[in-house]
């Protein structure tokens, strides 16, 4: 692993919620609101971004965990930005805090945990090869 990557590494990326990115559209709800499991993914990526950099060719993260609360609807057309920040690390394994804001609050936060694995053992593995 790099020797850069520590703890207090930040993310942040910004989304606009559209029709595609509701729960109505992607099944897991019935109404045009922001989907929890795209807010969800939204942390992922931020999280996964915000390491990128740090990793060592050949190597990637997976994520193992959420524990996440949606703690409040957002409208098609709203801006979304998620930040996330390494809290802690112990040899492979990472564990984040992340958080997301609307254009009018806090809207979800929690933690993610993610795994560093080498790419071409892991999908190896996956193929039983």
């Amino acid at each position: 692993m790099s020797e850069t990557l520590k703890q207090g590494i930040r993310g942040e990326m910004e989304i606009l919620v559209t029709s595609k990115l509701t729960a109505a559209h992607i099944g897991s709800g019935l109404v045009e609101v922001y989907a929890t499991p795209q807010m969800i993914a939204l942390m992922e990526n931020t999280a996964q971004q915000s390491v990128s950099a740090c990793i060592e060719d050949g190597w990637t993260t997976v994520g193992t965990e959420v524990n996440i609360r949606h703690l409040k609807a957002t409208p098609i057309g709203m801006k979304v930005r998620c930040e996330s920040e390494l809290v802690s690390y112990n040899g492979r394994s990472l564990t984040f805090s992340v958080k997301a804001w609307d254009e009018t609050g806090l809207i979800g936060e929690g933690t993610h945990n993610r795994f560093i694995v080498n790419t071409k053992k892991f999908m190896a593995k996956l193929n039983g090869q």
